[in-house]
């Protein structure tokens, strides 16, 4: 149950994530000196969180789409498991 729940908060990250930036982008606009942007530094963390999110959910779809076509493979072929 572990695992369904990283996975689920890994796709969620990935529609959050960006949403996040923005707010932060302009907040970084709107607050003086105009010279230094601290919004950077954020985004390339939360850019790395976001790249290792989308890396859990590709495996996982990989993985579990890839069973999915073993027992559809399985099954047009008659094959009886157990």
């Amino acid at each position: 149950m572990n695992a369904v729940r990283g996975l689920v908060e890994s796709i969620k990250f990935l529609f959050t994530g960006p949403l996040i930036l923005i707010m932060l982008g302009v907040i970084d606009w709107m607050t003086p000196p105009p010279g230094l942007h601290w919004f950077y530094w954020a985004a390339l963390g939360i850019g790395i969180g976001w790249f290792f999110s989308l890396l859990r959910v590709v495996w996982a779809v990989v993985v579990f789409g890839g069973l999915a076509a073993l027992f559809a493979y399985l099954q047009s072929r008659k094959v009886r498991i157990l």
